[in-house]
């Protein structure tokens, strides 16, 4: 193992890391993917979104055998007080097309089949390897990593690194800083087991449809984060995450906050009767564009959450680590194929690439978004009381003529923030929303 060279070695087998190793292996490179878990997704038992256009890029005929649970056909949006919740609701049939655009996975699942995708392609792959360093050579140029394995020095023109958030390889080495605890969330999940048929009579669907709730609120006791539910075939994921800093200044446990999520009138209904099998916690990069680190360097590039490549406001994760993961192996293998260094002025190219794109456009977009919501909490507790306060008063039926209750619903907003405070967040959210 020591004596062998790649062109490339990818350090992660989640979907950044496959999409990288798979690019260049189908360009014809010579590829070594390691991965810590005992098997890719091992580290993974929660459900997720794939959006199908990301691996439609690298896989157009997924569908034919990815383990997919349901297409999603009903997007819910929650802000939610302690008893109800107020939101947008989008049901559509034009979902239910040939090639429907989201769908439901099982993690664990969906990696073991990427992967086998990843080593059909040709890529060599080594499981329980943790790289415990990069190795340079005497200019200080990347050329290949140390693992824990004996005789654990690996050689390549390349190191791409599909870590995770926690980018640990990367901080040792000192390519990136230590991970901020206001940039990253805890979320917590679980499997909750019901039968097809229950569920689909739960979230009025038929066959494989699916539905996505997403919810902020008092749910989240102050802190900035977000709960989720998501059908599967024959269970619901359900979770909540909030940045890691509030739960340090909290008495707060993540577990306790998952217990009264999953309590509130709102949810309970949706879990009755359900056995839950699976627990899960998990960091999710939460920083944004403000928060990336260096992408690439002499011999190295950064690929995924490792690249805090995460759009928290549209809660898409999984879209923007294939994208990121596919675009740097292109980048490497139009490298090889002219014969050019893998230099931090060549791989310059990777940020050029990806400004063209919707991830850093997007990213650009909300990078106000995180101070916004750190820096006005009643975002999670104000504002939801007074949507919902005023959702109960207008559509109750109560003798009351509806010009009073107009009046009233005003005078509570204005008496919660005051007039100046509602003009002044919503000024804020403007800036940080564009």
């Amino acid at each position: 193992m020591a004596q062998e060279r790649f062109d490339a070695i990818v350090v992660g087998a989640g979907p950044s890391g496959n999409a990288a190793a798979y690019t260049m292996a189908k360009r014809g490179l010579k590829v070594l993917q390691l991965e810590r878990g005992e098997y890719p997704g091992s580290k993974n038992v929660q459900g997720a979104i794939l959006y199908a256009n990301a691996l439609e890029k690298l896989i157009p005929d997924f569908r034919e055998d990815a383990p997919l649970e349901r297409h999603v056909i009903e997007q819910r949006l929650w802000t939610m007080d302690e008893t109800s919740h107020t939101g947008l609701h989008h049901r559509s049939d034009d979902f239910n097309e040939e090639r429907p655009n989201r769908y439901t996975i099982i993690r664990a699942q969906f990696d073991k089949w990427f992967s086998r995708k990843v080593r059909e392609a040709g890529v060599l792959l080594l499981c329980e390897t943790t790289v415990t360093a990069l190795l340079r050579d005497e200019k200080g140029k990347v050329v290949g990593v140390q693992t824990d394995r004996e005789g654990g020095a690996v050689y390549a023109d390349i190191v791409v690194l599909a870590e995770g958030v926690n980018g640990l390889v990367g901080q040792r080495s000192g390519l990136r800083p230590e991970l901020k605890p206001d940039t990253v969330a805890l979320a917590v999940k679980e499997m909750h087991f019901l039968p097809p048929e229950v569920i689909q009579a739960r979230f009025n669907l038929k066959g494989n449809e699916g539905v996505v709730i997403e919810a902020m609120g008092t749910i989240t006791a102050g802190m900035t984060g977000t709960g989720f539910l998501y059908t599967n075939q024959e269970s619901i994921s359900i979770g909540i995450g909030c940045i890691v800093s509030d739960f340090a200044e909290s008495e707060v446990t993540p577990y306790g906050l998952l217990e009264a999520f999953k309590a509130h009138p709102s949810i309970k209904p949706l879990l009755e009767n359900s056995e839950c099998k699976e627990y899960a916690a998990h960091l999710i990069p939460e920083g944004g564009y403000k928060a990336m680190p260096e992408l690439c360097g002499d011999g190295w590039i950064v690929v995924g959450d490792a690249g805090q490549f995460v759009n928290a406001v549209h809660r898409e994760g999984s879209n923007l680590a294939m994208t990121t993961g596919r675009m740097a192996g292109e980048l490497v293998a139009d490298l090889k194929e002219r014969q050019a260094p893998c230099s931090k002025a060549e791989l310059g190219q990777y940020r050029r690439r990806l400004e063209a794109t919707f991830v850093m456009k997007d990213l650009k977009k909300y990078r106000g978004i995180p101070d916004f919501l750190h820096g006005n909490k009643q975002v999670f507790g104000l504002y939801p009381r007074l949507f919902n306060a005023a959702a109960r008063n207008w559509f109750r039926v109560d003798g009351i003529d509806k010009r009073t209750k107009e009046k009233e619903i005003l005078t509570a907003f204005r008496k919660g923030r005051t007039l100046p405070g509602l003009i002044n967040d919503g000024i804020k959210l403007a800036r940080a929303w564009r």
